[in-house]
Parts: structure tokens; sequence; C-alpha cells
């Protein structure tokens, strides 16, 4: 029997949002964020519309939390083609919020500002990122228009990378941690993990949320010791609060882990640590990073499972002036 299907047609967006002040952006901050968020592959929680920048208004202000650092996300959206009005309205908002993470939305992008965004990612830090989608709406028959973002410029990092050893700013080993860790990212993408990764970089850790500023997961690689080690961290409040309040339910904890953790308060540091160490772990040895890979996704699942909510209940809240290292 031959299945009766539908056709997918196109639906003007300005039918649907007929003004980008009062219709577009609220939708973008509001039921679209989700999706834009999903469509970006990062997570991230809404500061504001419309937010003052000197004598101007960006159009939306978020922040990552999928990073332990303060990183603020700029996004400017237009239902139109691409300007350069809106390309400069972009980086002199980026600059006035100091935004790490920059997002244009337009109906349509043209090749020259494509080709802008691609050499703003080219020319500048790791640590910023420029990405252009192109909105768009369908829907089938009568069905209500469902709303689709295409993603038309991106950072593409594994050419950063490259480059940066070209250039001599990150070693050999370095774009073998990267590896490492895409690697690792695409295990749990692909397994659908609780635990959300961010983009690989070249350096010997790599860090996931909990659901609460300054506390987090960090998968660890030592080349010189060769161990990997998956850790919750810590950094607030002052006189190291967070840990002696866990530590003081250490057993519990550890009961409900399933095994003992080791407890690092670290003093002289503001962060604290609370993990496990898998020692004969060479991250150099390609051929051992699906055990590895495995142990840490394990390892990493079970401490999310026994800290995500424990961490949202700990009092008062945590420095934000030093990243993990």
């Amino acid at each position: 029997m031959t299945p009766v299907l539908g056709s997918l047609e196109q639906v003007d967006v300005r039918a649907i949002w007929p003004n980008e002040a009062t219709s577009f952006t609220p939708w973008l901050a509001g039921d679209g964020f989700a999706l834009l968020a999903d469509t970006l592959g990062i997570e991230m929680e809404l500061l504001g519309t419309e937010q003052q920048v000197s004598e101007f208004k960006a159009d939306i202000v978020a922040r990552r939390t999928d990073t332990p650092d303060e990183h603020i996300v700029l996004i400017e959206n237009q239902l139109e083609r691409t300007d350069h009005g809106h390309l400069g309205q972009l980086l002199t908002y980026a600059a006035g919020k100091q935004a790490a993470t920059i997002v244009w939305v337009a109906r349509e992008f043209t090749e020259a500002h494509r080709a802008a965004l691609d050499w703003l990612n080219s020319i500048t830090a790791e640590a910023f990122e420029f990405y252009g989608l192109e909105i768009e709406a369908w829907k089938i028959g009568a069905s209500p228009p469902a709303p689709k973002f295409n993603m038309v410029v991106r950072p593409n990092d594994w050419s950063r990378s490259l480059k940066a050893v070209a250039d001599g700013t990150v070693s050999d080993l370095k774009l073998l941690q990267q590896e490492y860790w895409q690697a690792l990212r695409e295990r749990l993408l692909s397994a659908k993990s609780p635990v959300r990764p961010q983009k690989a970089q070249p350096q010997h850790w790599t860090t996931y949320r909990l659901g609460r500023s300054g506390a987090w997961m960090n998968a660890l690689v030592n080349s010189k010791d060769k161990q990997i080690a998956a850790v919750v961290e810590m950094r607030g409040p002052p006189d190291k609060l967070w840990f002696k309040v866990l530590a003081q339910h250490k057993d519990a904890i550890e009961a409900e882990f399933g095994e003992e953790l080791t407890w690092e308060e670290l003093p002289g540091k503001k962060s604290s640590r609370i993990g496990l160490y898998r020692p004969d772990s060479d991250c150099q040895n390609k051929a051992d990073w699906p055990a590895q890979h495995a142990w840490l996704q394990e390892k990493l699942e079970r401490l999310f499972k026994v800290f995500s909510q424990r961490v949202k209940q700990l009092p008062g809240d945590a420095g934000l002036d030093e990243e993990p290292a």
C-alpha cells in the first residue's frame, strides 16, 4: 500500500512575524529560544531583550550555561536580507556587552556578509565565535507553520587549531587533545547522554555543566602521568564552603555513587575537586581511546546523577573570577 504523503510548502516569515521588534524578537527570546540553542549546539539562558548599549539597544542578550566562565551571547536578528547596518550593530553591541558568542539571525544572508563572518572567525581568538543563521518556516497542507534555522556560518574550530599549530601557538600534543575530546564529544552525543559536551578545545581538560554557576564537571588527561580523570569542581563561595558542605555527606554521596571518590579541598586555590582517576591511561595511545572514553562516559554520567541536584541546593553564590585549569 502506497503511503499518503504531504508536500512541504514554504511560508513567508513576514506572514508569521510582521514586525522584528514586536513579534520576531519576543518569539526568538521565548518559544524559539530552545530551538535556537539546539541549532547552535550550545546551552544558554536568557538575560533580556532590547538591552541598552550606550544609546542603542541590543535585540537579545544571553549567558552560556555550558561553560564555567562568564560567557555572554549577543543575538541580533532581522527579517530581511543581511545589510551593512546590522553588521555594524552586531559588532557594536558585541563590544558593548563584551560578548564572546555572537549570533546573527536573518531571512537571507548575502555572500558578502557570510564572508565577513567567516573572516571574523578566522582572525579572532578561539574564545570568540561568530554564527550566521537563516530563519525559514514550512507547513504541510493546513498544518501550522514550523520554524527552521539553517546554519550558514559557524566557527571552523579544526581549521583554527591547524593554523595555531602552524603558527607555533598550539603544540601537536594540544591538537591531539582536541581530537581526543572531539571523539568523546561524538560518543556522548551519539548516546544521547545527559552529560552535554561543549566544543572540543586543544587543552588538557573539557568541561560539562552541572546546572549552577560556580560548579561544573571536568574530564582531564595527564599525558605525563598517563592518567585520566572525571571530577566535579567548584570555586565558591569563599572559605571552601561548598566543598565542606558536600564533605559532610561524604558517606551518603559515595554510597549513592557506588564507589569511593577522591576528595581534594586544594588549599591555597579557589577551586576544590571531587572525582575519580584512572591510571595507565595514555591519551596519546589512540588504540586505547575507546576504553578511556567508555570509562569517562560512565563516571561523568554517574557524577552528573549524584551531584547535579546537590549543587543546586548548596547555599550562597559562587565567585566567578577564576577559570578552571
